[in-house]
């Protein structure tokens, strides 16, 4: 609807019957909803106006120092304390290249700012950033609860012709029912008319968020052609990637899950494949990445997924079932990935087995409790099922996890020691459940001289190198691989 009209009002201006009118005392200067290009095309311009970030996780921050890097004054904003502590002294709690640095810099001179205060923030920002991720219950529904309580406390306070952009996933309608409504009906005003409203999110891999956000194409859809516009204008000026114009807001939030849906799927086609070659005899890891050597092959390594991956696809199942209609792919794709827990089991039975040991009363640790790699977030981590459904075969379940601290792992529920040394002591097996970078560089030589001989190793997070850990004299048992012994190696 809109796809063109981006480069057609730059050639025609008129079009919009634009308004130029003073926000905040300054002659001249546009509101948000009614940015040009040359409002904002210097460092100067931009730092005349507030962007608000609403949302503490790893996306929200990188958009947040992204604007800082831009020039805009940026006010970073959630309720949770414990996100924005470490946070408001400079620090990040997870794994980003170069992130912690640029975090550091704009927290020093005074462009990003912190705050508690959702109201306070919206009242002083001309552009707002909505970051607050949809969560999925147990059931896999999704709850938008967290997103419209920030909608709430930001409608009370925001300014007319503000700019807002959702950068969240979430089901198609969304933005324009639940966002919408509950951002009209807390401020009184208008969406499309007295403020715009556009939706564009950010589809990013953990430990590569900045330069995903910074670097890759965006897409971007809104409720009418000033948003748009206003938008993209405001976008542009903090990613180099090239920004997609879709029609609508709907079709942009189906975009972003069909790409979150494709990557669930080719998963769970991984992890169906990976059973079969360890029923074979054959290295599926070997095969997966001859395979994609082949431009037209992305056939994605077999893995413990949960956590964003997953929540594309009960979101889509939610929409669907809301039309009274079936997507079979998708609800299949979700029991396979699903099924991993169990058969993460299986491979840690067969990997005691092979050491002569029983699962039951064995004592088993377990290496990462984060739902995806190199990251502190745990929210959709499969890990808790994983511990769970051992403790019912009868093991002894230990925790370990560097990037968190003893008080938090037992405050997750989890059995773990002070320190790695006191909960590998007299270990069976090891299962690295989350494949963090720093895993591949364990100490497995003195790890062995403490656990239980024979010991065994359980790799699921494709870290270890099987020759490695068979020339420890471990029995390594990897997904996709099956038990590899000295003989299969040679």
């Amino acid at each position: 609807m809109f796809g063109n009209y981006y480069s057609d009002y730059y050639r025609n201006p008129k079009v919009c019957g634009t308004k130029r009118e003073d926000e905040d005392g300054v002659a001249g200067m546009p509101k948000a909803m009614m940015l040009e290009r040359r409002d904002i095309d210097t460092r100067d311009k931009r730092g005349r106006y507030t962007a608000c970030v609403l949302g503490c996780k790893r996306a929200g921050l990188t958009q947040a120092c992204l604007f800082a890097e831009a020039g805009f004054r940026v006010i970073y904003v959630d309720v949770d304390h414990n996100l924005v502590n470490p946070i408001e002294a400079g620090k990040i709690v997870f794994a980003e290249p170069k992130l912690s640095k640029l975090l550091g810099k704009h927290m020093k001179n005074g462009r990003l700012t912190v705050e508690y205060d959702i109201r306070k923030a919206a009242s002083s920002s001309q552009i707002l950033l909505l970051c607050v991720p949809a969560t999925v219950d147990k059931n896999g529904k999704p709850d938008y609860s967290y997103m419209m309580k920030a909608c709430r406390k930001a409608g009370l306070t925001m300014h007319p012709g503000c700019i807002v952009i959702c950068t969240s996933t979430m089901r198609p309608g969304v933005t324009e029912s639940l966002v919408k409504e509950t951002l009209e009906k807390a401020s009184g005003l208008k969406a499309g008319r007295d403020f715009g409203l556009a939706y564009s999110p950010t589809s990013t891999i953990s430990a590569r968020v900045l330069q995903d956000v910074y670097k890759h194409r965006r897409r971007i859809g809104a409720i009418n052609e000033r948003s748009l516009i206003s938008a993209h204008v405001v976008l542009d000026t903090v990613t180099k990637g090239k920004i997609v114009e879709v029609r609508d807001v709907k079709t942009a939030e189906t975009a972003e899950l069909l790409e979150r849906i494709y990557g669930a799927v080719n998963i769970a086609l991984a992890n169906e494949l990976a059973g079969f070659c360890e029923e074979a005899g054959i290295d599926f890891i070997e095969a997966q990445k001859a395979a994609s050597a082949n431009p037209h092959s992305n056939l994605s390594p077999p893995q413990l997924v949960g956590g964003y991956v997953m929540a594309g696809l009960h979101l889509l199942n939610d929409e669907a079932e809301a039309l009274n209609t079936r997507l079979r792919m998708l609800t299949l794709a979700g029991r396979i990935n699903e099924g991993m827990v169990g058969h993460t089991v299986h491979l840690v039975n067969d990997a005691l087995r092979a050491c002569g040991k029983n699962l039951r009363r064995a004592k088993i640790l377990v290496f990462g409790v984060s739902s995806h790699p190199n990251s502190r977030e745990t929210e959709g981590s499969l890990v808790k099922k994983l511990v769970d459904a051992l403790k019912r075969r009868g093991g002894h379940v230990w925790v370990y996890d560097s990037l968190f601290s003893h008080k938090e792992l037992v405050e997750m529920g989890y059995r773990t020691e002070m320190t790695l040394t006191k909960v590998v002591e007299k270990a069976d097996c090891l299962v690295i459940a989350v494949g963090h970078d720093r895993f591949s560089r364990l100490n497995f030589r003195k790890i062995k001289l403490l656990m239980k001989k024979p010991a065994a190793i359980v790799d699921m997070g494709r870290v270890i190198d099987p020759e490695r850990a068979e020339k420890e004299g471990f029995t390594y048992c990897g997904v996709g691989r099956g038990i590899l012994t000295s003989s299969s190696l040679s």
